[in-house]
């Protein structure tokens, strides 16, 4: 496993075990929840979405992908020493503002898009790192926000792979560079590519923007905040990581 060091200004507290699990459990059932309830309201389906996309934007999602979270990695972390860290509803406020600029143009501007998302994304997460007490400078913490974004995304039902994310520790091992291209951005390309079919709608592609990227940086937050809670919680009360997530599968009947 790899360790993940706690800010040195972190406030001690006493842990119950049991109570904090229940809490991320109930968090993480309810990640996509009120983003899909916005989706809801305009109409936009999320069902068969990627298949609405042109064959070649389709065939370049990889590209597409690799291309926007190698940027973000690089805007987000040189953006640390300029930008603050800000609040989760302004994130999402930000990145809905980009999703209705890049909607009102279809597919093209969204593409044009989507690293800036990617990277208002990935400094959420960042963000929501510290809020549990770890340096994103530290190359394990960077690799937790970086995967974090290999999530399944808030148009999928099935929760027990993100679980499945949260258990994985192998990443720094076998090179975090080669990891994320062969890992995280086939997982994180058809996500993506959903959001731009989302966008894509017509008539109300500004509309669905917003709304999209409203959905995914809620969803990407608060599994940020399952995933540096078991970190912290592990850390606190000395439990491995995997208990930790056995406990959450227990909670949620994915056993």
């Amino acid at each position: 496993m790899t360790k993940v060091e706690i800010l040195p200004d972190a406030p001690v507290r006493e842990i119950d075990l049991e109570r904090e699990l229940d809490a991320l459990a109930k968090r993480y059932q309810g990640a996509s929840g009120l983003g899909m309830k916005v989706l809801g309201v305009l109409g936009i389906p999320v069902g068969g979405l990627l298949k609405s996309l042109p064959q070649e934007v389709q065939t370049g999602l990889g590209g597409a992908t690799e291309f926007a979270l190698t940027q973000a990695v690089k805007w987000a972390d040189g953006s640390r020493g300029v930008i603050k860290d800000q609040p989760d509803w302004i994130n999402a406020s930000i990145t809905a503002a980009l999703g209705a600029a890049g909607g009102a143009g279809g597919v093209t501007s969204s593409l044009a898009e989507l690293p800036i998302t990617v990277t208002v994304l990935l400094r959420a997460i960042q963000g929501v790192a510290v809020q549990h007490g770890f340096d994103p400078s530290k190359e394990s913490v960077r690799f937790d926000c970086v995967r974090v974004l290999a999530a399944n995304g808030p148009f999928e039902e099935d929760r027990g792979a993100d679980l499945a994310m949260l258990e994985q520790r192998a990443g720094l091992a076998v090179g975090g560079a080669k990891w994320v291209t062969s890992v995280i951005v086939p997982r994180l390309a058809p996500v993506l590519g959903q959001k731009l079919a989302a966008q894509a709608v017509p008539v109300i592609g500004a509309a669905a923007g917003a709304a999209t990227n409203y959905a995914y940086t809620s969803y990407y937050q608060d599994i940020a905040h399952v995933h540096f809670g078991l970190r912290k919680l592990a850390v606190e009360a000395d439990v491995a990581p995997d208990v930790l997530v056995a406990g959450m599968r227990k909670r949620l009947g994915t056993e």
